[in-house]
């Protein structure tokens, strides 16, 4: 009898472009694909914080390239992907947020977290899909939320816009499987990060966190690490249009 054989989680080889990988969930899945030995390109909005986390990554031995781009910009973010690509993987964690009650939500505020949570988004896959297609196939992961599968107090817009990931993510999948590139995205509870730390900070806010993980703590970012290991690997190689909750529980109800 011959025993069966783990897939690896190994990345050497492949080359991955993380988008909004300059601190948060994105550094930290940017770190974890550059552990398992993969060739990583970065991209953030702030050229300062993203030359930091950058030389970070390299000074610890990673192989890692900064490159300042606003993926809401279509044709910086095009012009970026055709000289630095193809990729192997995908991870995009760039997004933004405007927590507002729902009946002051303002066409500004939709306009701006559409634009990147979703249309950013959708036109950053499709134009790594293009490099993969030629590759011979790859994997796409897009930091999504528990909010994609739910709804919160004073989150409709980023909660449309993270339900729009998850739709156009299942329909990916489904229209680019035949080429070998896998959709998938990753679901988060509240994360402790400093940009949320007001939240956490309000005690009120906070019980309402604490109430809804059923896991005793909120999220840290070496949770999401990995799911976005898993996703970029062989290990999840017949993993397509889905989405993988790291959420404490908080979507089981």
């Amino acid at each position: 009898m011959t025993l069966p054989r783990t897939p690896s989680f190994r990345l050497d080889g492949r080359r991955a472009f993380v988008a909004g990988g300059s601190r948060g969930l994105g550094l930290a899945g940017a770190v974890a694909l550059a552990e398992a030995g993969a060739e990583l390109v970065v991209a953030a909005r702030g050229a300062e914080a993203l030359e930091a986390a950058v030389a970070e990554l390299c000074a610890a031995g990673h192989r890692a390239r900064a490159v300042p781009l606003d993926v809401a910009d279509l044709d910086a973010m095009r012009a970026v992907l055709a000289a630095e690509g193809p990729f192997d993987i995908l991870l995009n964690a760039a997004g933004t947020a405007r927590h507002a009650p729902a009946l002051e939500t303002r066409p500004e505020d939709y306009d701006a977290v559409m634009g990147l949570n979703a249309r950013a988004a959708y036109f950053l896959a499709q134009e790594a899909a293009r490099g993969m297609a030629a590759r011979g196939g790859g994997s796409i992961i897009q930091i999504s939320s528990q909010m994609g599968l739910v709804g919160g107090p004073d989150r409709a817009v980023y909660t449309a816009s993270k339900h729009a990931v998850e739709g156009m993510t299942k329909a990916m999948a489904i229209e680019w499987g035949p080429m070998n590139i896998r959709v998938n995205t990753i679901c988060p509870t509240f994360i402790k990060t400093k940009l949320n730390a007001a939240t956490f900070d309000d005690p009120e806010k906070r019980a309402w966190i604490e109430a809804n993980i059923r896991l005793p703590r909120a999220g840290r970012v070496e949770d999401v690490m990995g799911a976005v290991l898993f996703l970029a690997s062989d290990a999840s190689s017949l993993v397509t249009g889905t989405a993988l909750c790291v959420d404490g529980g908080w979507t089981a109800a």
